[in-house]
């Protein structure tokens, strides 16, 4: 009898240690990343499909890199995103060409406000943060 104390011991410790190693993978895949725009070109012309295929996660922060004498980053709803408007009422505007941005949960739209650069270069990029 002794020795079925001491197995259900062996696999009470065995049971708590794969808990404590399935919680800690958890922690892990949950910790936020930064995300380079547009990798090594930064944020530049033609950015829109730049996320695709990416996997970005609520707090995770998106680092745009620029010349901020050429580009800026505007934060815009959808409305501003589609219709490319140069500076929309009430969109926070980055100017400092290494911005860090949070991303929220779901859509997050981004455009660079300088004249034409939206619409003609695409200069824009809707990123889905789960």
């Amino acid at each position: 009898m002794a020795q079925g104390r001491g197995s259900a011991a062996r696999t009470m410790i065995v049971g708590i240690t794969l808990l404590g190693l399935m919680l800690h993978c958890e922690i892990v895949n949950a910790a936020n990343h930064n995300h380079t725009v547009g990798d090594s070109d930064g944020w530049t012309f033609y950015m829109k499909n730049w996320p695709l295929g990416k996997k970005f996660r609520t707090n995770d922060t998106l680092i745009f890199s620029y010349n901020h004498y050429m580009h800026d980053v505007a934060v815009v709803d959808k409305n501003g995103y589609y219709n490319c408007q140069t500076t929309p009422t009430g969109a926070k505007v980055y100017t400092s060409g290494n911005d860090h941005i949070k991303l929220v949960k779901g859509h997050n739209y981004f455009i660079c406000s300088y004249s034409e650069h939206c619409e003609l270069f695409k200069m824009r990029m809707d990123v889905h943060a789960v």
